[in-house]
């Protein structure tokens, strides 16, 4: 894999006057162009405009900020920083991707192409198709990446860009984050825009640190509120959180089968979770027992489903919502494998969904976050899922930023 600077780095130097944007989009559509003839992670790179954009950014740089952003300009000690994304090369998810990255635009970012996701025929899950072909792992060619956020995970992965946009629909963002070996965070659903009309997809990142997706969250985050319940519509207060943070371990949720490989690398990260001092596990009264949302999540996404589907889909829904619930009032943290498998080739995914531990918090609403948590034993990555409650990103990104690299192969 290829050493980059991170998103903040980036920013920092191109607002500092160290390194024009233009010069770092321009690398990075050379490191683009360079690679992805293999690895296919892009279906369109619009280089010109991302070199006009990256100039526009120069020049707010060589303007210096706006008076209300300086010292003493009435922004006080919670005000975002000025151009916090300035010059950093952001790749979308699929062509329409763009909407979404309108906040980081106007943090200073550019976009600078569309990254692949499945293409007709193809299972949502796992394959992506760029320009070039088939999308592959970086880490073996003869690997998927998973899916849906196929080609933002590779891009990110093999440094092409720092950031990529997803959507998490089933864990489309967190599954290609723990295979390719980098941090996906899938937001509260209902908390920022989505386009999707079942509720159950929420807009995501992938980032190669805790830092640089925090970053993305703060450039697209809302304003907080005071909620009145925590419910995904009412999204609570992102205060600094205290390290460490209560944590409950669960393999598999109650319901799913896991192989022991994925799960043996989950639980090794979460040892050194613990050993960062960014969490301490907690012996919940019950151990987490949800019911498999499988059905529901297939109910609630099918149009025109079996009102008897439905009727149960909703049951699900409230049942592991309460189950959660109670979880909650006792940890900050839910710990799991992110997915039950490690990447499977292109053939496709066998009778085992990678999405059997990343799809009930799409049914919930809850956020979650893939963390690399090593290498298995084909030289592949796998993922740590951490799970908060609603509106509590910050309590992921303090946790994941606590974490350090993780043991294993180096690129």
């Amino acid at each position: 894999m290829v050493e980059t600077a991170s998103a903040a780095e980036t920013a920092s130097a191109v607002r500092a006057g160290a390194v024009r944007a233009v010069d770092v989009v321009a690398e990075a559509l050379e490191r683009i162009g360079r690679a992805d003839p293999l690895l296919c992670a892009f279906t369109e790179v619009w280089a010109e405009e991302a070199l006009r954009r990256a100039g526009e950014v120069d020049a707010l740089v060589a303007a210096g900020p706006p008076r209300s952003s300086g010292p003493g300009g009435g922004g006080g000690p919670g005000a975002r920083a000025w151009l916090p994304l300035a010059g950093v090369p952001v790749a979308v998810k699929g062509r329409h991707g763009v909407r979404a990255a309108v906040p980081l635009l106007a943090a200073g970012g550019v976009v600078v192409g569309a990254t692949a996701v499945p293409g007709p025929g193809t299972a949502w899950q796992t394959w992506g198709l760029g320009a070039r072909g088939r999308t592959v792992n970086p880490w073996r060619a003869d690997r998927t990446p998973g899916g849906s956020s196929a080609g933002a995970a590779v891009a990110v992965a093999a440094g092409l860009v720092p950031l990529a946009t997803g959507s998490d629909g089933a864990g489309s963002v967190r599954i290609p984050a723990a295979w390719c070996g980098v941090v996906g965070l899938k937001v509260t659903n209902g908390r920022l825009p989505s386009r999707d009309r079942t509720g159950l997809a929420a807009p995501g990142v992938l980032a190669r640190t805790a830092a640089d997706a925090a970053a993305w969250w703060r450039a697209v985050s809302p304003p907080t509120t005071v909620a009145a319940a925590d419910t995904p519509s009412t999204t609570g207060v992102d205060m600094p959180p205290s390290l460490p943070l209560t944590a409950v371990w669960s393999p598999d949720l109650g319901f799913a089968r896991p192989d022991p490989e994925p799960v043996a690398l989950a639980r090794a990260a979460v040892d050194r979770l613990v050993d960062a001092g960014a969490v301490r596990l907690v012996q919940p009264q019950a151990p987490p027992l949800l019911l498999d949302p499988a059905p529901a999540w297939l109910a609630l996404r099918t149009p025109g489903a079996d009102p008897a589907g439905l009727a149960d889909a909703h049951r699900v829904r409230a049942e592991n919502g309460r189950r959660l619930a109670r979880l909650f009032a006792g940890a900050e943290l839910l710990l799991t494998p992110t997915a039950p498998t490690a990447p499977h080739g292109h053939e496709g995914p066998g009778d085992v969904y990678s999405t059997a531990l990343t799809w009930a918090f799409n049914v919930s609403g809850h956020p979650a976050l893939s963390l690399p948590a090593g290498f298995g034993t084909d030289g592949c990555p796998a993922g740590l899922q951490l799970v908060a409650p609603h509106g509590r990103e910050a309590l992921l990104l303090a946790a994941a930023g606590a974490a350090g690299k993780p043991s294993g192969r180096k690129g």
